[in-house]
């Protein structure tokens, strides 16, 4: 008999305290939602009734706040719904479909914001070739490269572990993410390499490229005293929170590879920090 077929749900075990704290979780968390959800939402309906906003960098912006309400909803509902139960479970299905959207996801935000950084880099340092560089088959081909190649590539991940024997169903943490391969009976090695070149493709490799064009731009700026200030204001912040939030996406990846398991309160504040810390991230980007 399938494995599945006996066992159904895996348990989350990184909640602190929260059958004595859940009601001031759930309406912290219930408020941050709809924060992000309204927020988001406004913005994106704001550009696409304005037409005088349907330029490049708004769509890639309009994307990426998109994505930001996605990468909540997969998130919170399920949080919610686990502060006010008795038991905070999940089907293994599930905890799947929400590991590959929450990487998904992630991945694509990373690939958003390496176009912006290039359509910031063509609109300052080659000005005369904007238009030209930046059409709109251009803007198109880049939003759906970002979205179909991390679907294409995580689903490889997704569909190998879900042919996968698991014989722990206790996960250290509050969501699926990449903690679920402790949950295998054996570890595959060729998961994990796989796992790691992701890492590199969609997170090393664009936040190289963001710092490369944000340094060119830098050093354009500085030669001319009007916009020096003003791209030393927008560029630096968001450098300094684009590298805070690489460290916790690599925490993130690297947290089931790790030997040694993080306390409970620590595994807690990483996650929430990721999870609440993501939308933040995103509306930093639209000064």
């Amino acid at each position: 008999m399938d494995y599945r077929s006996n066992v159904t749900f895996i348990t989350f075990g990184g909640h602190v305290e929260v059958h004595k704290y859940r009601y001031l979780y759930f309406v912290i968390m219930f408020m941050v939602y709809m924060l992000i959800i309204s927020s988001n939402v406004t913005i994106v309906c704001i550009i696409i009734i304005n037409k005088n906003l349907h330029e490049p960098m708004y769509i890639f912006i309009a994307a990426l706040l998109i994505n930001s309400v996605l990468f909540s909803t997969v998130i919170y509902p399920k949080l919610l719904v686990d502060f006010l139960s008795e038991k905070q479970i999940i089907s293994y299905p599930a905890c799947l479909f929400q590991w590959f959207s929450y990487y998904c996801l992630a991945a694509s935000d990373f690939l958003l914001l390496s176009i912006m950084a290039y359509d910031r880099y063509v609109s300052i340092c080659n000005p005369l070739k904007y238009t030209t560089i930046m059409q709109k088959t251009t803007v198109e081909i880049f939003l759906i490269t970002a979205w179909i190649l991390p679907a294409c590539l995580f689903s490889v991940t997704i569909l190998a572990s879900a042919k996968k024997e698991i014989c722990k169903f206790h996960l250290k943490g509050i969501l699926c993410n990449s903690t679920i391969q402790t949950l295998h009976c054996v570890r595959s090695r060729t998961l994990n390499i796989y796992g790691l070149s992701l890492l590199v493709i969609f997170v090393i490799l664009p936040v190289l490229f963001i710092l490369f064009t944000y340094s060119r731009i830098l050093v354009v700026s500085y030669r001319c005293r009007g916009v020096r200030r003003r791209a030393a204001q927008t560029c630096l912040p968001h450098l300094l929170v684009l590298i805070n939030f690489t460290c916790f996406t690599v925490y993130d990846v690297l947290l089931s590879r790790l030997e040694r398991d993080p306390p409970k309160i620590v595994g807690l504040i990483m996650a929430l920090q990721v999870v609440i810390y993501h939308p933040l991230f995103i509306q930093s980007f639209m000064d």
